[in-house]
């Protein structure tokens, strides 16, 4: 496994990061922990959950995803090994047009996911969401307030606008305060559909104006549905007719036809699997980008887990984002 610093930051994380949203309630606990095993044997140390993870199933314990990592850890004796991740601020999802982003809301989050993950301390703290009433000043001075607590260490966003990133880190920089360190945007070689996806008014997809804002500012990315769903994977296994009516309503649209066929051309010119470009694809930036993956199974985690091997040359990327479609 290859490790990277996140910049600003004493933070080494692994290439890739497992994410953990189905922990403790599709994956059973037993499965979680062998995932957990198996992405630590293999040289990986980089966890990312949330305090909301998966409280949207039907009788799911709360916080399912953070409980089964703390327990994990307690078992393990493993926290100092690993650089642990979550996330807070998430909206009450019965009430998702209202905030919760006040000073209060993202203290009770961090105390309750530090009971969660039997932890004092995480590494990298996300707010889940953004509200754009809320004044910037307002969360860089809480975030900081918890970092000088001990209780965060760093901090990021997930599903920010880079207006809002950009302000929040002129304003950290203007008053000698810590700012954010990385952003969590949905991002893949496989463009969704915005309609299509589970809250699209407020999940931010990675797109032309975001890559350029990263290169230029160096901030780092840890994108989650980095795999798409294994859209292209599915594709070359099952061929287009094999689809699933969800993988076309999320993925089927002119963007991924104009690079089906470039992934599978360069498949085959580095003669690996469509999975391994879709990673490669991502850690090949030339920003830190860590990649957060959803292994199901210790087959898929190990196939993750050998693409970031791969590295692809600024000519293959460009290659991948053609700017005239083809057909699907």
């Amino acid at each position: 496994m290859k490790y990277v610093n996140i910049s600003h930051t004493d933070l080494t994380p692994s290439r890739l990061c497992l994410g953990t949203g189905r922990f403790g309630t599709v994956i059973s606990q037993p499965d979680a922990f062998a995932l957990l095993d198996a992405f630590v044997s293999r040289g990986g140390n980089f966890i990312d959950t949330a305090h909301v993870y998966a409280d949207w199933i039907p009788g799911a314990p709360k916080s399912a995803s953070e409980k089964t990592i703390g327990a994990w850890l307690k078992t393990t004796g493993l926290r100092d090994r690993v650089v642990l991740a979550t996330k807070g601020g998430h909206p009450d999802l019965s009430t998702m047009h209202i905030p919760r982003l006040s000073k209060a809301d993202i203290g009770q989050d961090i105390d309750e996911s530090l009971v969660h993950l039997q932890t004092s301390f995480i590494d990298l703290y996300w707010l889940h969401r953004d509200a754009p009433g809320v004044p910037v000043a307002d969360l860089i001075e809480t975030l900081n307030e918890q970092v000088r607590r001990g209780k965060i260490r760093y901090f990021g966003c997930s599903n920010w606008s880079v207006e809002r990133i950009a302000a929040a880190n002129a304003y950290a920089k203007q008053n000698n305060l810590q700012g954010f360190v990385a952003s969590q945007p949905w991002w893949s070689l496989a463009h969704p559909n915005q309609a299509a996806l589970s809250d699209p008014e407020n999940l931010v997809v990675f797109g032309p104006d975001e890559q350029n804002f990263h290169r230029q500012t160096d901030l780092a990315v840890i994108p989650y549905s980095a795999q798409g769903k294994g859209f292209f994977s599915k594709l070359e296994r099952l061929g287009a007719t094999g689809l699933s009516q969800t993988d076309r309503d999320h993925f089927f649209n002119e963007t991924n036809a104009g690079r089906w066929p470039r992934v599978k051309k360069l498949a085959e010119k580095h003669q690996v699997p469509a999975s391994h470009i879709v990673l490669s694809y991502l850690t090949s930036q030339p920003f830190v980008t860590i990649p957060i993956v959803g292994c199901r199974t210790i087959e898929q985690l190990q196939d993750s887990i050998v693409a970031v091997d791969l590295v692809l040359t600024p000519d293959d990327l460009s290659f991948l984002t053609p700017s005239t479609p083809e057909e699907l």
